[in-house]
């Protein structure tokens, strides 16, 4: 336990500035967050992190935190455009496959690109979120941070009947118990700063993120039940790995883009 509060109060001393600053912070800060979260990925389906299709992987992964206008200020033509360069990374895996002779597959490519996309582009969200304005990354975390510790709370008081065998902790009380908890705190949050829409129109969207956070949860959750693993990795002492501690950020950050929050 120890540990762990050392570890926690350690991060946010050097993650909350970061917030703050925002600018090249953020975005050094998201990329190396995917590169480590991809990595634990890669290590979780036992392949070296020196193989050429978990180097892609890692590649992929930074290059997908980068922000459109960094893009258009190179210049750079159509196949060097991060869609294109995906696909490319794709096209490398997928001959990969051949020439490690089925050290590498296809189902690892398939791992491999999916990762790529999903720990990318979810840390990508988080640099375009804090470009929208810092009230609006807060919001994010304040839903996926709020949501988790009202459900730990709420279950462990009340909890009885479980929600998933994927993680056998969780409970339905706890999971319903942590929204309510977390949209009543977006509700207070969003009066005094204002998102991108109405404040009945963004204390519906709270719910869902408050939702989908948890499914973000469940998501890593499978993944290391797959994998047969406790947690994704090790880097934050008592708290494991990135993708055990962002999880939820990665699904509710593109779900706040595509409703248009930011």
């Amino acid at each position: 336990m120890k540990t762990r509060v050392i570890t926690a109060v350690v991060a946010l001393a050097i993650f909350i500035p970061i917030l703050i600053a925002g600018n090249i912070w953020i975005q050094i800060a998201a990329s190396v967050l995917a590169v480590v979260a991809a990595s634990e990925v890669v290590l979780m389906r036992r392949t070296l992190l020196v193989d050429f299709g978990a180097i892609l992987t890692m590649l992929g992964a930074f290059i997908m935190t980068l922000p459109n206008d960094i893009w258009q200020n190179l210049d750079l033509p159509t196949t060097l455009q991060p869609a294109s360069l995906l696909y490319i990374f794709v096209i490398l895996m997928l001959l990969h496959t051949v020439v490690a002779r089925n050290k590498f597959n296809f189902e690892d490519a398939g791992v491999f690109t999916l990762t790529m996309m999903y720990v990318g582009l979810g840390f990508g969200m988080m640099v375009s979120a804090r470009e929208a304005g810092l009230d609006t990354l807060m919001y994010a975390f304040l839903i996926v941070w709020i949501t988790d510790s009202g459900a730990y709370l709420v279950g462990r008081q009340i909890g009885k009947h479980k929600l998933t065998a994927i993680s056998p902790n969780k409970t339905w009380e706890g999971s319903i118990g942590g929204s309510v908890i977390a949209v009543i705190a977006a509700a207070i949050y969003t009066y005094y700063f204002p998102q991108a829409y109405g404040w009945w129109i963004m204390l519906a969207i709270s719910i869902l993120l408050s939702v989908a956070g948890q499914f973000g949860d469940l998501v890593e959750s499978a993944l290391k039940r797959f994998y047969h693993v406790k947690d994704s990795g090790s880097v934050l002492p008592g708290h494991g790995g990135i993708l055990d501690r962002f999880d939820s950020m990665l699904i509710v950050l593109p779900l706040m883009y595509l409703l248009g929050v930011f």
